[in-house]
C-alpha cells in the first residue's frame, strides 16, 4: 500500500520540469469532469431551441469551451512547477503587442456573442451597415456575411454594430414601405397627377394590393410640385429594380400627358 501512495506522490524531472502523477491525474479528471459539465449545460440549454437556433449558438459555446480549457491548462501547468509569471513578465512587451493586435478580434468576438443573444440579426434579414445593403446569409463570432442585390459578398467585423447604426429592413416582417419621389411643373394637374402615380403602382405585379399604395403631396419645391409614391413590398431585396420600373413608367406617363418634370432654373437680370 505504501509503495502504491509512493508511486502517485512521486515526482519525475525531465529538465528543469517536475511533473507529480497525482497532480496530472487531478488534471485529467478536472478536464474531463468539465468537459462533461460543459456538454450537459449545452444540451440543457439548447434543449428547446430551433435547428437555426442551435446552428447560431454553436460558436458561442465553442468559445466558452475554449476558455474553460485554456484556464484549466495554464492551472495545471502552474502546478507542476511552470512559472507563469515569469513567463507572462518577461514576454510582457510581446503580449502588449499582441494585445493591440487583437483589440478588434476581441471587439468582434463580443459583438457576435451580443448578436447571437439578443437576436438583432437573424439569417435571411436585409439589414444596412455603413451604407451597405445586404441579405444575411451567415452569422459567426467574428463576422456576418452578407450578399449585395449584386451578388457580391460582404464581410462585415461584427464590432461595426457597435460603433455604426444598423438598420434591419425586415425587422418587423417581410413587407416593407418604399417610396418613389417626383417633380411636377407648378400648374400641373394635381388630380391627375395622382391618379397615374396610383395606377403605376397597381399595374406593377411586385406591389402589394393591401396595404395599398398612396400618393403623398410632399412640398411646394423651388421650381416643382413634389409627390411622392409610397408602396408595399414582400422582398425588399428587390426593391431597386422596382423603383426603376416605377420611374420609367412615370416619365412614359407624364410625356403621354404631357406633364412636365421640371428641372432648377434661375433667371439673371442685368441691367
Amino acid at each position: 500500500m505504501e509503495n502504491f501512495v509512493d508511486f502517485f506522490t512521486k515526482n519525475l524531472s525531465f529538465g528543469g520540469l517536475s511533473f507529480n502523477i497525482r497532480l496530472f491525474l487531478i488534471f485529467l479528471i478536472v478536464f474531463f469532469s468539465a468537459r462533461f459539465i460543459l456538454r450537459l449545460f449545452r444540451r440543457i440549454v439548447s434543449r428547446n431551441f430551433t435547428d437555426e437556433r442551435k446552428g447560431k449558438f454553436k460558436p458561442i459555446f465553442g468559445f466558452l469551451n475554449y476558455s474553460i480549457y485554456t484556464i484549466i491548462i495554464l492551472l495545471a501547468l502552474q502546478n507542476m512547477g511552470i512559472e507563469l509569471t515569469a513567463i507572462f513578465a518577461a514576454s510582457a512587451a510581446l503580449l502588449v503587442g499582441i494585445g493591440f493586435a487583437l483589440q478588434t478580434f476581441f471587439q468582434d468576438i463580443i459583438s457576435g456573442i451580443f448578436i447571437l443573444i439578443d437576436q438583432s440579426v437573424h439569417v435571411g434579414d436585409i439589414i444596412e451597415v455603413d451604407g451597405k445593403v445586404g441579405k444575411v446569409e451567415n452569422i459567426t463570432l467574428r463576422t456576418t456575411r452578407a450578399v449585395t442585390i449584386d451578388n457580391k459578398v460582404l464581410v462585415i467585423p461584427n464590432h461595426l454594430y457597435l460603433t455604426n447604426t444598423l438598420y434591419n429592413w425586415t425587422e418587423n416582417g417581410k413587407i416593407t414601405r418604399e417610396r418613389v419621389a417626383v417633380g411636377v411643373a407648378y400648374g400641373s394637374d394635381v388630380k391627375l397627377v395622382t391618379k397615374i402615380l396610383l395606377d403605376i403602382a397597381d399595374q406593377h405585379k411586385a406591389i402589394l394590393k393591401s396595404p395599398a399604395p398612396t400618393v403623398l403631396f410632399q412640398n411646394f419645391g423651388e421650381s416643382s410640385l413634389d409627390f411622392e409614391i409610397a408602396f408595399s413590398l414582400k422582398n425588399s431585396f428587390k426593391a431597386v429594380p422596382i423603383q426603376s420600373d416605377i420611374r420609367f413608367s412615370i416619365y412614359d406617363a407624364f410625356e403621354k400627358h404631357n406633364i412636365e418634370i421640371p428641372f432648377p432654373q434661375r433667371v439673371v437680370y442685368s441691367k
